[in-house]
């Protein structure tokens, strides 16, 4: 997979942390653009958010249509069939953009990856995979699409993990998050868990929490 082209905003100067924030299928990094303000970040905090847009790809479930996307979704069964293939080269992808963050002088621990729909089966798996130790993982109205293939690294085996969901989802519905969050916990993981009276997107309030654990995490 080629390099992948990027929106990056900072909050600061020489930024000391970085979130790397993964859009849904056929949507591009300018999504989360507007969130950057709303979290209620401290004026000296110095972040820098980077907000990758996924390659083309042929997607079964829309006709084969060309759209942006993590990977294909071949079937939108409770289980979601997905191309594994294509999930971890995205991962992969992701993964130069932590290397490039750290080789500009952020420590992997204060680099946290967040991803939205497709984008977040993609965050479990770079984060749970990564050889250092990064900052966390947001996993927003998604599924853990590799559970069963997924090779934890031992660095993160402990990464703060936090789910968010909402209860009227139509798109990935909530039964795939909770079903998420007891396969992390049964592997040894602590994610945290939150729902929110919405369908497939992010509310004001989730944004807070999100910000409250970049806080928390990072800066």
């Amino acid at each position: 997979m080629q390099d992948l082209q990027t929106i990056e905003i900072e909050t600061g100067d020489q930024p000391t942390a970085a979130v790397i924030w993964l859009h849904g299928l056929g949507a591009s990094g300018h999504d989360f653009e507007p969130v950057v303000p709303e979290l209620g970040l401290p004026t000296d905090a110095r972040v820098r958010f980077i907000f990758p847009h996924a390659p083309e790809l042929p997607v079964t479930i829309n006709g084969g249509m060309t759209m942006p996307a993590w990977y294909d979704i071949k079937a939108m069964d409770i289980d979601r069939v997905v191309d594994t293939e294509q999930l971890r080269a995205s991962a992969e992808a992701v993964g130069k953009l932590v290397k490039q963050e750290i080789e500009r002088g952020v420590a992997a621990r204060n680099i946290i990856i967040a991803g939205f729909s497709q984008g977040g089966a993609v965050a479990y798996e770079l984060g749970l995979s990564y050889p250092e130790r990064l900052g966390g993982i947001l996993a927003l109205s998604t599924y853990f699409a590799t559970a069963d293939s997924v090779r934890r690294s031992d660095a993160n085996a402990d990464i703060p993990i936090s789910v968010y969901h909402g209860t009227f989802d139509p798109i990935v519905p909530e039964a795939l998050g909770v079903r998420s969050v007891e396969t992390l916990k049964g592997m040894g993981y602590d994610p945290s868990y939150q729902t929110f009276p919405m369908e497939h997107s992010v509310c004001l309030e989730e944004v807070v929490d999100i910000g409250r654990f970049i806080r928390r995490h990072v800066t």
